[in-house]
């Protein structure tokens, strides 16, 4: 994973904004249309129609589409640690990273306790979980798939969510906090290649269930989204199985993937804002149509 700063400035004022990315290469930044994005609202910043005269157009519309033409954004890539610290600055927030991976040969429980240690040392308190890790072999049918690829998908994803909401839970207690576990259409639906994948999804599934049940007296709300989204690992879907992907996005009735930031991350602050003070044990299925199920 690779590092970005992205700089869209103006053509004459030389203001600026700033943004940061994460991705494989500057071309999956780029394709990402955030660069896009930034230039439209770095133009809608500053351009006034009204100086058009002072720079020599005829009217305000000729002057709007030279503005927005010529707005430019420069891409660079940055360490790991100017992007926490680039993330502080343009949000006003505190970032803490920690890697802690669960695995087959990993003592899980004291990792995932140093990632609630540090958490606690430098915010106090846990408002929100949201368990989102997975790794899997995908495209492997069930007839030969192996136990150690079987075991990656469970202890990335069902494992690590049992180990962080048990360490978590008395903080969450303590804030009436949320929680907010990743499933998948692909235990939904039974997606072909997803036997391990789709095992430990709706095994995360039904322990948020139970997990709802049990922890609605003290105030703890648990929720489940199944994305259909355009990530990364959806993308490399997209180069192994092409013929698949094909199929995949012919079947969704809106036409696209969702975005993560604003579709899945939208919703993810809907779950964990007071306007959701009742909904909880619930699978939220953002999948543009393809999810509806009775």
């Amino acid at each position: 994973m690779k590092y970005f700063r992205l700089r869209a400035y103006t053509p004459y004022c030389g203001e600026e904004l700033t943004a940061v990315a994460k991705g494989e290469s500057e071309h999956e930044v780029i394709a990402s249309g955030l660069p896009d994005d930034l230039m439209a609202d770095c133009a809608s910043e500053w351009f006034d129609p009204a100086d058009y005269e002072t720079f020599g157009y005829e009217d305000e519309e000729e002057y709007e589409e030279m503005y927005y033409q010529e707005c430019g954004c420069e891409i660079t890539e940055i360490s790991e640690a100017e992007y926490l610290e680039e993330l502080e600055r343009l949000y006003g927030i505190k970032v803490l990273a920690v890697q802690a991976d669960v695995n087959a040969g990993g003592d899980n429980e004291a990792t995932v306790q140093n990632v609630i240690d540090q958490t606690i040392a430098a915010f106090g308190r846990i408002d929100v979980l949201i368990n989102n890790a997975q790794a899997s072999a995908s495209g492997v049918p069930l007839a030969t798939h192996t136990t150690e690829q079987f075991n990656l998908a469970m202890y990335s994803g069902l494992y690590a969510v049992y180990h962080y909401m048990q360490a978590c839970y008395p903080y969450l207690k303590e804030s009436k906090g949320s929680v907010i576990n990743f499933a998948s259409g692909a235990g939904l639906f039974g997606n072909y290649g997803q036997c391990s994948y789709a095992a430990a999804k709706e095994g995360i599934r039904g322990l948020s269930r139970v997990a709802a049940t049990e922890w609605a007296p003290d105030g703890v709300r648990v929720n489940v989204i199944c994305p259909l989204a355009m990530t990364e690992g959806l993308k490399k879907f997209k180069e192994e199985y092409p013929e698949r992907y094909e199929q995949t996005i012919k079947g969704v009735p809106m036409g696209r993937f969702a975005d993560p930031e604003k579709d899945v991350g939208g919703m993810c602050v809907f779950l964990c804002s007071d306007e959701a003070s009742y909904v909880t044990g619930e699978t939220i299925t953002l999948q543009g149509g393809s999810g509806l199920r009775p």
